[in-house]
């Protein structure tokens, strides 16, 4: 029980922290991870995939799928790629290339290998 609680709060605070950060580059720039922008289809894509991975990670949690480091780990990855998709978007004036695309896809596909063999190791 002390184990899901304290695996909880980690990731609550990793969650809190990507959101201030998220929050904060998106006032500077007007865009960035987690905006979605209707004239924009290669953010929005990117975007819908980080927030599944999201989604993932936190079910993972939920039902003790995940340790405390395997969530730690994970969340570090997705926030580099999120801090890399902004470095990419000031580029561009808010947009995304095909092959920065191609690159944040393939970064997301890691990550989402990674998630797979993390919970089939805790079943």
């Amino acid at each position: 029980m002390k184990n899901k609680i304290s695996s909880l709060l980690l990731v609550l605070a990793v969650g809190g922290t990507m959101l201030v950060g998220s929050a904060a580059a998106q006032q500077n720039s007007g865009a960035g991870p987690g905006v979605v922008d209707p004239g924009h289809p290669r953010v929005n894509q990117v975007n819908r995939r980080e927030e599944r991975q999201q989604q993932r990670i936190a079910n993972g949690v939920k039902n003790g799928t995940l340790t405390p480091r395997q969530t730690a780990h994970l969340e570090n990855r997705e926030a580099r790629l999120q801090n890399r998709e902004k470095a990419d978007m000031a580029k561009h004036n808010g947009h995304l290339t095909k092959q920065e695309q191609r690159n944040l896809n393939r970064r997301e596909n890691r990550i989402s290998r990674s998630i797979a063999r993390d919970k089939a190791k805790n079943k």
